[in-house]
């Protein structure tokens, strides 16, 4: 910047004089106090603490388990939390404790603690899918569902076989789950299409009027013999929150008794393809029970081998045959039709991974 040139007495050119900096008046110290209370500084406000709720069960949740409903209710929630609350009494129907396994009636009136629940807006919808149909009218659908898919969301699963339906089939204006599969397990599962087909056939399931039998492959040499498994189960929750279950016995206060009936389909050599029907439906009975007996199933990543289970996953066991599955599939499912009442029997066959395997191994000498 150049300086403006400026003529003096003496006729002597010299710069302007520079301007003097005048200090600002100070504010008196009781205006300053005064500002400071009239505009505080913004602090945020903390987001509303969540309250108690009461929700009365309508058509969608009247049959329902009340973990079930909860889980869908409280979405977001880790599943482990819900039990928690259910276990601890937080939970009340018709102002009453109540077991996770619950049934719950059109009108019951719930009382649901304080819990924070996730934001469903920012949620990414299910994708919609169609699943291998089985049988399908206007009552009901049997599907075929693929291992590794979960049949509901939850327990850090953003959506299951359900979800993905629904999304399928926009038109249906109702579709529920009559019963349940282990997220490892394929096969034959229910889907009811009207209020009436879900009562009935869940009743089904809980009288034991249904025939289901599963096709496991087990290691060993499954003794011909022994043909019923009789012993009670403890379900819990491991330190990481996943659900477990252990053998008790039978005097155990916390044991379920639960009974599996085995028949051998085919002996191979170091391992059984066993027909398994389950009396009981308790979480896990088939893969516990057999691991009890000192044969579990092959790819049981929770009560299996864990070392044959990693050399069939990278290829090792059976000349670069990759099986990274659990070996058990429902392949049969019998019932009584909820409108006729005639009596359904469905069959899926086994997935074509299981049939490769099966078609590797060779016959005792």
């Amino acid at each position: 910047m150049v300086d403006r040139i400026i003529g003096g007495k003496d006729g002597a050119a010299r710069k302007p004089p520079r301007a003097r900096k005048v200090a600002p008046t100070p504010a008196p110290k009781r205006a300053v106090k005064a500002a400071a209370q009239a505009a505080p500084p913004a602090v945020p406000r903390p987001a509303a603490a969540p309250a108690v709720r009461h929700v009365q069960v309508g058509e969608d949740g009247a049959g329902q388990r009340l973990d079930n409903y909860l889980v869908k209710t409280l979405k977001g929630v880790p599943k482990t939390h819900v039990y928690r609350i259910i276990r601890s009494g937080e939970v009340r129907v018709n102002r009453a404790r109540a077991a996770a396994d619950t049934r719950l009636a059109l009108g019951d009136e719930l009382r649901l603690p304080p819990v924070r629940v996730a934001d469903t807006a920012a949620d990414k919808p299910a994708p919609p899918r169609e699943f291998p149909v089985v049988w399908e009218d206007e009552h009901l659908l049997a599907i075929d569902k693929p291992a590794g898919a979960a049949v509901h969301g939850g327990s850090g699963v953003s959506f299951g076989v359900i979800e993905q339906l629904r999304r399928a089939r926009p038109g249906a204006t109702f579709l529920e789950l009559v019963h349940r599969l282990d997220r490892e397990t394929s096969g034959l599962l229910l889907i009811a299409k009207k209020r009436s087909a879900l009562t009935k056939l869940q009743q089904q399931f809980r009288d034991r009027d249904t025939g289901k039998t599963y096709a496991a492959l087990v290691q060993g040499a499954w003794p011909a013999g022994r043909k019923v498994i009789d012993v009670a189960l403890h379900k819990y929750l491991d330190a990481a929150g996943e659900r477990r279950v252990r053998t008790t016995g039978a005097d155990d206060a916390d044991g379920r008794r639960s009974i599996t009936l085995v028949k051998v389909a085919q002996h191979y050599e170091g391992y059984s393809l066993l027909d398994v029907t389950i009396k009981t439906g308790r979480t896990h009975q088939i893969r516990v029970h057999l691991a009890h007996e000192g044969h579990a199933i092959v790819g049981d990543d929770k009560y299996g081998d864990f070392a044959l289970n990693r050399e069939l996953a990278r290829g090792a066991a059976f000349e670069g045959l990759r099986f990274d599955r659990m070996f058990l599939h429902a392949r049969r499912l019998a019932f009584d039709h909820p409108a006729s009442g005639e009596r359904i029997e469905l069959q899926a066959p086994l997935p074509a991974e299981c049939s490769a395997l099966l078609a590797r191994l060779s016959f005792p000498h």
